[in-house]
């Protein structure tokens, strides 16, 4: 398996089956290890994306399940291609979409700044967890780089003429604890010491930390981001440091849009998967966050999830274990069935299309209201579109 940015191998095995299967394929697509693999049937009709995931983490591998994602997008992708043949009526286009760096890199904001949703009318994906549900919450992140600098001196012989960066360090830490009783429930702060010193007795000149932050809403994001940079700052006024605050990408909240989720609850369901959230309207909680997220705030976009075999979350060994069982690809076979016949009624039904780009446009009018007035921000001052 390979990290982020480096799945060279990934994305050369990838493009080069999709292109023996009669996908027209673009390598190295706006990123180095990114690729757009597309069947044109007819002329005109939508453009359909499957976002393909490929890349695994640190020392334990695809233990996200990225290995199924990749599979469910490229058969997908297949079944749509042999319907695309055979039905001279159809007409639209079928994206296998290479979409690396998912975790930690924002590969899809970064596709996104290149222009590659620019010509697309759904994009469509699913996850593998320990767990299905059509609309689970994935929220909104962004990560920031923290480096204080101060002035080494021996810790003994002369410390008040040092100025401590560890001192900034670990006031910022307390300051962020502190702050967390003010935060609300669904928000997230974490983060760790990257450098705090080498040397017992000499003043640590330089000092670094890397934290995460995370919050249900993307507009709920710059409101922690600003508590927490004041909490960075104020750590370096009391200890006479500099601070250079480096933030990263951020990862947008995950918008479902209904009409296709609906349209692929049907499919699913008829594979066998029941969803807790299929029957009634139950809130599915998630401190996860995903990139697919900035993609669901530019089209139509669904990213429901669907269990394996396993009662581990994402990100353990035993997950990683699971997702490369064959009761686990078996699965994820019968998810590929689920996403391709969902494109089928999109590519088939040009008002469905109409209809989930209707509640795309509607669903941020109101939420561009709801998420001004949890945060404060009059209602009056939002132009209406």
């Amino acid at each position: 398996p390979e990290v982020a940015f480096q799945e060279v191998k990934a994305h050369n095995y990838i493009t080069k089956f999709l292109e023996s299967e009669g996908f027209r394929v673009t390598i190295n697509y706006g990123l180095p290890t990114a690729f757009r693999a597309e069947y044109k049937a007819g002329d005109g009709g939508p453009v359909i994306v499957l976002m393909c995931e490929y890349d695994a983490l640190p020392k334990v591998g695809h233990a996200c399940g990225h290995n199924l994602i990749a599979e469910t997008a490229v058969g997908a992708g297949l079944a749509v291609k042999r319907v695309l043949q055979e039905d001279p009526a159809l007409a639209g286009t079928i994206v296998v979409l290479g979409t690396p760096a998912e975790e930690g890199g924002r590969g899809k904001e970064l596709l996104i700044r290149t222009g590659a949703f620019r010509d697309v009318d759904l994009a469509l994906m699913a996850h593998p967890e320990d767990r299905s549900a059509l609309r689970v919450k994935l929220s909104a992140a962004s990560t920031v780089s923290v480096k204080f600098r101060g002035k080494p001196a021996h810790a003994a012989q002369s410390p008040w003429c040092g100025v401590n960066a560890l001192d900034a360090a670990v006031s910022a830490y307390v300051n962020i604890s502190l702050l967390r009783q003010q935060l609300k429930p669904t928000w997230r702060v974490h983060g760790v010491f990257i450098k705090a010193g080498t040397t017992v007795n000499v003043i640590p000149e330089e000092s670094e930390l890397t934290y995460s932050i995370r919050t249900q809403t993307s507009g709920e994001l710059d409101v922690l981001r600003q508590k927490v940079e004041a909490c960075f700052r104020s750590a370096a006024q009391a200890t006479g440091c500099t601070v250079h605050l480096e933030g990263g990408i951020d990862s947008k909240h995950v918008v479902h849009n209904e009409v296709a989720i609906l349209a692929f609850q049907k499919h699913a369901e008829s594979y066998g998967f029941e969803f807790i959230d299929g029957k009634s309207p139950v809130e599915v909680t998630s401190g996860a966050a995903t990139d697919a997220g900035n993609v669901s705030q530019i089209v139509p976009c669904i990213h429901p999830v669907y269990r394996i075999e396993t009662l581990n979350k994402n990100h353990t060994e035993e997950f990683q274990r699971a997702a490369g069982t064959t009761h686990s690809h078996l699965v994820a076979l019968r998810i590929s069935k689920a996403l391709a016949l969902t494109a089928l009624d999109f590519l088939r039904d040009p008002d469905l299309l109409v209809r989930a780009k209707q509640e795309f446009q509607n669903t941020f009018r109101k939420g561009s209201k709801d998420e001004a007035v949890a945060n404060g921000i009059s209602v009056g001052s939002l132009v209406e579109s």
